[in-house]
């Protein structure tokens, strides 16, 4: 099974002012991606507003983003949904178009039991693309402990998770109880670009990054630097990110994010509803931390 380790970008979906999805703008993000060295591209997800997507667009999306990464980096594409039955028509959408994996969140607001969790991500697998188990109880009321993961993680198929849920303990026993006895053969990455670098010294495989949309290299330099165990220099790169990882996160992602870009003169353009503009406040506190990055802003 291939192995996810590395700095992954959780794409934006840019949008134009009229609120239709900015195709061009997204070939545009996905090459700048590439051109800064990060080791693969995760459309469709949370940060690319997949819930307010329609699937003509969700289509479009996918095919630009397997043509564009060209084979050079894996393309995971988000294939989620609260109705198991949805979720497997979107992923067996990801594999035909050319996806090398399919990231499918905890189904939310229905808040399944145990065995329904195994049942959705055994439906999940059985598809015959890897798929990556989304962690991220903050957003579907529902979170998945180690000894479920590990329930979940012997299923065939099952390549990872992209752990979400802010709880460095859980994070540990996944990569003890998981990780190390799959040896190789099951990626734990951060969902929470703050905790890099901790989940890599426990012995994770790396992040799917909201700040890699504007800073794909640094984001890839502090990951690289933290699977390589150079702790000093992956210390200094995330106190430098820091002050702008948590501004990413002022309001609800990916607002900040998609302001940001647009400030730095990249596609990105309005969420949709039902995610508003960012506030005057959170804006003043996103164009300081840029500014001490040293983005410009134009």
């Amino acid at each position: 099974m291939t192995s996810f380790r590395g700095a992954f970008t959780a794409l934006i979906t840019p949008m134009k002012d009229s609120g239709a999805v900015d195709y061009e703008g997204f070939r545009e993000l996905i090459k700048f991606q590439l051109a800064e060295g990060i080791d693969g591209i995760v459309p469709l997800g949370t940060t690319g507003e997949n819930p307010t997507l329609d699937e003509d667009e969700e289509d479009r999306l996918i095919e630009i983003a397997v043509k564009e990464a060209g084979g050079k980096v894996p393309v995971i594409i988000g294939a989620g949904s609260n109705d198991t039955r949805h979720m497997v028509v979107y992923t067996e959408r990801a594999r035909k178009m050319g996806a090398d994996a399919a990231l499918v969140v905890t189904p939310y607001y229905n808040k399944p039991n145990d065995e329904g969790l195994i049942r959705h991500f055994e439906a999940a697998a059985a598809v015959g693309i890897p798929v990556i188990v989304y962690n991220i109880a903050s957003r579907t009321g529902r979170n998945i402990p180690a000894p479920l993961m590990e329930q979940i993680a012997g299923i065939p198929g099952i390549a990872g998770v992209k752990e979400a849920s802010g709880d460095l303990n859980q994070m540990g026993d996944i990569i003890r109880e998981i990780a190390f006895r799959k040896a190789g053969d099951f990626s734990v990455l951060s969902g929470d670009d703050s905790l890099t670098l901790p989940l890599a010294a426990l012995g994770g495989d790396g992040v799917i990054s909201v700040i890699s949309n504007l800073v794909p290299a640094k984001v890839k330099a502090l990951t690289d630097a933290c699977l390589a165990g150079r702790f000093e220099e992956a210390r200094k790169l995330h106190y430098e990110l820091l002050p702008f990882t948590k501004a990413a996160f002022v309001e609800t992602n990916p607002i900040p994010i998609k302001q940001a870009l647009t400030w730095a003169g990249l596609p990105g353009g309005p969420a949709r509803l039902p995610l508003g503009k960012l506030s005057p406040a959170s804006g003043t506190v996103l164009r300081k931390a840029m500014t001490a990055m040293g983005i410009p802003i134009r």
